[in-house]
């Protein structure tokens, strides 16, 4: 659906969580050590980091301005801390809330992912409460109850962002 925007590069987040199985380092994420993390953030080499759920994550600076570089508009796949950093760093920048269709609807998609201890997915649930409350501080909303409906309001986001500059 967002296929038609051939300028959008997503930026591959930084973590220090567990590789998945089926996950490559460098497509879903740059997989780092808490030590490697803790270098980057002394070498200010990160845009925005957090800890989420007990594990690090951040956009590293390179990963941006690599898309930019090439005339590409970046999209980043963040949590509620650093959007807020990313909106201090770049008031400019357009953000858009994904919102699961209820708490139960993402209380039940996280357990069926099947890849995280019940104590990780309420860390997770506890973080997002705290995120859906604050859905108001984003430029627009999108509503994920099903992918081909929320990719179809996404991209006439992205229509309109960019008919718009």
């Amino acid at each position: 659906m967002l296929t038609q925007f051939t300028f959008l590069r997503t930026a591959t987040s930084a973590t220090t969580r567990p590789q998945r199985p089926g996950e490559i380092d460098g497509r879903e994420y740059y997989f780092l050590s808490d030590d490697e993390f803790a270098a980057h953030i002394s070498a200010d080499a990160f845009v925005e980091h957090v800890i989420y759920a007990g594990n690090r994550y951040g956009t590293l600076r390179t990963e941006i301005n690599r898309h930019l570089d090439n005339g590409d508009s970046v999209v980043l796949e963040i949590e509620l801390r650093g959007a807020r950093a990313m909106r201090t760093a770049l008031p400019e920048a357009i953000s858009v809330f994904i919102e699961p269709p209820s708490f139960d609807e993402l209380a039940r998609r996280l357990r069926a992912r099947n890849t995280e201890s019940e104590e990780a997915i309420q860390a997770r649930l506890a973080e997002s409460r705290v995120e859906l409350d604050a859905a108001q501080e984003f430029n627009y909303r999108v509503q994920n109850e099903n992918i081909d409906d929320a990719a179809r309001d996404l991209a006439a986001i992205v229509d309109l962002v960019t008919r718009s500059t």
